[in-house]
Order: C-alpha cells, then structure tokens, then sequence
C-alpha cells in the first residue's frame, strides 16, 4: 500500500510539474518570478538610507529585515548609508548606477531625491518607507502609526497618578502629528481631563536638547513622558531615570535598559515591512502601489498589548490596564474605535 501511493504521488507531481511549465506566464515587469535578474545570476537588492544607521532602531531594524531577507529568499543585498543630506541623491543614483535589481529607500528624508531619480530610469523598481511617493515603478509602504499610539495615550491616560503626562517630539512636521493626534485621542478616551505637555526637539538625532525637554514636562507635573524623537528618546530615558518618572520609547521594544523606568515602548515594524517587500519580489508578488501596515497588519503595536516582551511588566502600568488596552487595541482593529490620521485632516 505505501508502495502504491507513493508512486501515485509520484505521477502526480510530475503531471503538476509538466501542467505548470506549459501554462507559464510571459514576464511582466511589474512583478519578479524568481530569485535571478533572468541571467543565471543572484537578484541584488540595495537598501539606500537618508543618514547612517547609529543608535537609531528605525533603521537598525531595515538593516537588519533585509539581511534576514537576503539570507532566507538567497539575494544578495547591501545596505548603503548617506553621511548627509547632500549624499542622499548621490547614492540613490550610485544604486542605480550598480544596477540593483530592486532599490528600497525610506522617509520623507528621501522624497526629493526619488520624485526625481525615478521618473528618469523607469525600468527599476523602487519601494519607499515610511512615506508615499507616486510613480508607475515605486511602491510605497507606509503605517498607522496613529492605532498605536492611541493605544500608547489610552495607557498614559489609565496610568497616569498626576493627570498630566508629556511627547517629546522630533519635530514639528506632518508625520509627528499622526503620533501626537492618536495619542491625545487615546489618552482623553479614557481621562477627557488628562493634560498632555507638547515640546518639539528640532532633530531626530538630539538626545540633549531631549532631556531638557523631558526634565521640563516633569517639573510641570507629568509622570510619564512618551519619547517620541528617535536617536532623542536616549535623553528622555535618561531624565526618567534621574528624576524617577516613567517613559515610552519608539520603534523597538527597549524596556529592558531600564525596566523600572522605561515602562511601554510604542512598536514600529520596519524590519518587518522591508522583509516583506523583499519577500513580494523575489516570489513575483511586487506591485506599485500602497501598502499598509497598521494593528490588524502587525506593523504597528505596542508592548505588552499587541506584543509579548522580555521585560516584566512595570507595576505603574499594571495587568488591569494592559486588560483594558487589549479590548481597546481590538475594538480599533475592528472599525469600532477609529483614531484620526492626521495626516488625512
């Protein structure tokens, strides 16, 4: 009996075999069928950066999706970082030049450069991080970073022993605004009368000037700060850790430099997202267009709620208040709570 059914599986995958390479499709170009550019040779995927990855998770974690990518889909890859504004341009078309079979940059910090690099060599493909560029031959991938953060507010607002809680903001551009906007939302959901202290860094990349700003919302009452500055949540971490308040950082769970401290980090997927645009292409699944990624996707989350951690959890924060963040994280997912994009204001 073995023996036979063996052998009828046998002749069953070789008729599926024979079937499939019959009815091949002809090459398309907006998709990749296989992991070669056609020539025998290994597809190349070149990940461009706005600036040099340091202490920043955000590109930390792109680094390290597409490794993951490159080893598990058998491409070869390249991370190349821009040492400043003026470079940015210089290595996109540099990737170009090397003639990457796929090039994926990130951030508004890129917009310019591909808006007009792209338009000049249609035949690459491109994908972009974090921000919409439009283009028959780039596809733009961005998240509702507004879900989690109000997940991250609703958490301030239930926790919070003063009533007044604080952002620490990189800067006061459109996309910071999708963080503040859902975490006020979520924060007064659940305490209409919290007070939320608002203080812009001016940098991405400026733990000081953070610090103060962190160390000034304290003083004014606020017993948890969300760090919302990247590379400036550092200096946010070290006020909490000086004046013995509580704080949440960005991107990466990292709790565990501090746990009694740092108690709730607001997740941000880009490892992820960057393996899956990798994933798409080299199985032929690469479209130009927008994707999405927010709570229901698993590109965004936060500690404890959406996301298991290492770290225990903070008594400031609590079991009964993760308890509650997970209905509210569930009635987001399903249309009941709709947080605002601020950037669709």
């Amino acid at each position: 009996m073995k023996k036979t059914w063996s052998t009828l599986l046998t002749m069953v995958l070789v008729v599926g075999l024979l079937a499939g390479c019959g009815d091949k499709p002809a090459d398309d170009t907006n998709t990749a069928s296989d992991n070669n550019n056609g020539s025998g040779e290994k597809k190349r995927i070149a990940l461009v950066l706005p600036e040099k990855i340091g202490v920043n998770p955000f590109f930390a974690l792109m680094d390290e999706g597409l490794k993951k990518a490159g080893e598990e889909f058998d491409v070869e890859v390249k991370t190349i970082e821009s040492t400043d504004p003026a470079s940015i341009e210089t290595n996109l078309r540099t990737a170009v030049a090397e003639k990457y079979d796929l090039i994926i940059t990130s951030t508004f910090q890129m917009e310019d450069a591909l808006k007009k690099i792209a338009p000049e060599n249609e035949d690459v493909p491109f994908a972009i991080i974090d921000t919409v560029v439009e283009g028959p031959n780039i596809r733009s991938v961005v998240f509702r970073e507004h879900e989690a953060a109000y997940l991250l507010g609703a958490a301030a607002g239930l926790a919070t022993q003063t009533g007044k809680v604080g952002n620490v903001v990189a800067d006061d551009i459109p996309i910071m605004h999708k963080y503040m906007t859902g975490f006020e939302e979520g924060a007064k959901s659940v305490r209409p009368d919290v007070e939320i202290f608002v203080n812009y860094v001016g940098s991405f990349t400026d733990p000081a000037k953070a610090k103060e700003f962190a160390l000034l919302q304290h003083s004014k009452g606020a017993d948890f700060v969300a760090g919302m500055s990247a590379v400036g949540d550092l200096g946010v971490f070290e006020a909490a850790k000086e004046k013995g308040f509580y704080a949440s950082g960005q991107d990466t769970d990292n709790t565990g430099t501090d746990p009694e401290h740092i108690v709730l980090a607001q997740l941000k997927g880009t490892d992820a997202v960057v393996y899956e645009t990798v994933k798409d292409f080299t199985e032929g699944n690469f479209t130009f267009d927008v994707k999405d990624y927010g709570l229901k996707e698993g590109g965004v989350g936060l500690t404890y709620v959406t996301h298991e951690s290492e770290t225990p959890l903070n008594d400031f924060i609590g079991q009964d208040v993760i308890d509650q963040l997970k209905g509210i994280s569930e009635d987001i997912i399903s249309g009941k709570i709709k947080v605002t994009n601020a950037l669709e204001q």
